[in-house]
């Protein structure tokens, strides 16, 4: 019945990892390594010569989180049988963990022309839009998955609330069971469409994936190619607020670029526990490069998780580096419900260098904001926890995992006069006694969980992270895909979207002058 494992990654810097060449692509040996307090990455093509990238940009923080690192147990159910990583994805039995998180792309198409995207119908000249029949065969490969069916779905582009039929497949997505059903959107026909928030809310959409890159008007002119942009972005969330019965939960994801909003980190924190009642959560994106770079000009512009961490302990006055976690930690409860309710569990067993993940709560009667380190013991907690989790799947002593005896554990490492007033720890015991997702909602109240993901590129491109992805494409032909394969390296995305695609030409016949087809 257990998801998780001790990792097999090699702990410590320098170690040998495979990467690939950005030029050719072919798979070559790197070398990560520490360099003035940062992770570096260098590796050699015989052909192309030697590059050169900061993997994580502070060295005690990466060093840390590996500390956390854990693999999963993959699919038993694999759609290929891959020997050859990454050029046979699909996925394979080399793959070590399953599907936490699916993207289904509705589209290429989109409402915006933004200028540092090559990925839309216009740049691409095809139109990539798979039928609405395709999109539900995509959906049960994904819950047929073993020994966990993927739980949470989202929806992606080009712009997928243009998708024909986009409130159609939200529909059947909750009829097929997913948890989280979600879309990523730029929300311009939400902002434009008064009642569209309403109405994604009734067909069964959970969450709302908002592009929201800032407060600057240099910023969405720069990244986006539209002027007043946050205007709409704001107007948006007054639409997300006001749905009901309950406002639509939202997740702001800024896109980080060095130089044009790494300064604003710390506000837009500020900004979503403004707005906790539709704000659910800020996850950060530092930008991934496309296309081949001068080497300075790549290590100028790198922005990595250490930095994005550094720069919001800078930026507001309540965060330290011990706040934050890498996403793996979130496994080892994935592994004790997984053991206590008699049933595998979804478990975040990303790479720990791969995600960032943090809560912060809003203390109404201190006026404060409040890490969720300064009330709960996290390390001390997880370092208790650890040896008897993953024990217990060997000699069947889950059964001592009790309420009192959980009780007991985290009460041991809670602190009650630093805890946020409304806080209380029977709700964490609630979620553990009762497996709900209401239980599990009463832990986010006055609560805002900040999370970063930094999507690889082929200049820091590590087969290691690629081999435990938890974040998937599904494509129209069965595979499941992990997100940067799909999206750099031998970039399947091309070959999915060519493989299912028409030309615009073709697309404006049958379907007339639709958005996202008027020419570059």
């Amino acid at each position: 019945m257990y998801v998780i494992q001790e990792s097999k990654l090699k702990k410590g810097l320098p170690k040998e990892t495979q990467s690939i060449c950005p030029v050719c692509k072919k798979v070559i040996p790197a070398t990560i390594y520490e360099e003035n307090g940062k992770v570096m990455y260098k590796k050699t093509c015989p052909e192309h010569g030697e590059f050169k990238d900061i993997y994580f940009g502070d060295v005690e923080t990466y060093l840390r989180y590996e500390k956390w690192a854990f693999d999963g147990v993959g699919v038993k159910n694999p759609q290929i049988n891959g020997t050859n990583c990454p050029l046979d994805c699909g996925l394979c039995a080399l793959h070590y963990s399953h599907t936490s998180l699916a993207n289904i792309d509705l589209t290429n198409r989109c409402n915006l022309k933004c200028p540092i995207c090559f990925a839309n119908a216009n740049a691409a000249g095809y139109v990539y839009e798979p039928t609405f029949e395709q999109v539900v065969k995509m959906m049960e490969t994904l819950r047929n998955e073993k020994p966990v069916p993927t739980p949470a779905v989202q929806f992606a582009g080009g712009e997928p609330t243009i998708y024909p039929y986009f409130l159609e497949v939200v529909k059947k997505a909750k009829e097929l069971g997913f948890a989280q059903i979600q879309v990523a959107t730029n929300g311009v026909r939400i902002a434009h469409e008064p009642d569209f928030a309403q109405k994604m809310l009734d067909a069964g959409l959970h969450t709302v994936y908002l592009q929201f890159d800032g407060f600057k008007e240099s910023t969405y002119v720069k990244t986006r190619g539209r002027p007043g942009f946050l205007k709409e972005k704001l107007q948006a969330l007054e639409y997300l607020r006001h749905t009901k019965p309950k406002p639509l939960a939202t997740v702001l994801v800024p896109v980080i670029v060095k130089g044009v909003n790494d300064d604003e980190v710390g506000k837009l924190i500020d900004f979503g526990l403004e707005n906790l009642d539709v704000v659910r959560s800020v996850n950060f994106q530092p930008v991934s490069f496309a296309g081949r770079i001068p080497q300075d000009e790549l290590i100028v512009g790198r922005y990595t998780q250490g930095d994005l961490i550094n720069d919001l302990i800078k930026q507001t006055n309540y965060f330290e580096k011990r706040d934050f976690f890498p996403i793996p930690v979130a496994a080892l409860f994935s592994e004790l419900a997984s053991q206590i309710f008699k049933q595998p569990y979804v478990a975040f067993t990303s790479h720990p260098h791969c995600g960032t993940a943090t809560y912060v709560f809003k203390d109404y009667d201190r006026n404060k904001v409040i890490p969720i380190t300064r009330f709960i013991d996290v390390e001390g907690l997880l370092e208790e926890l650890r040896p008897k989790i993953l024990e217990a799947k060997f000699d069947n002593r889950s059964k001592i995992f009790t309420v009192p005896y959980l009780y007991r554990v985290f009460k041991k490492y809670y602190d009650e006069t630093q805890a946020p007033s409304h806080f209380k720890i029977k709700e964490i015991l609630d979620v553990f006694k009762e497996g709900t997702k209401d239980s599990l909602g009463k832990l986010h109240w006055d609560s805002l969980f900040i999370g970063a993901m930094h999507f690889q590129d082929e200049y820091n491109y590590d087969l290691e992270r690629l081999k435990r992805c938890v974040i998937h494409y599904a494509t129209p032909d069965g595979r499941v895909i992990p997100f940067c394969a799909y999206n750099s390296g031998p970039v399947y995305r091309t070959e999915v979207e060519k493989k299912f695609s028409m030309s615009l030409e073709e697309y404006r016949k049958r379907y007339g002058n639709a958005v996202g087809t008027e020419g570059a």
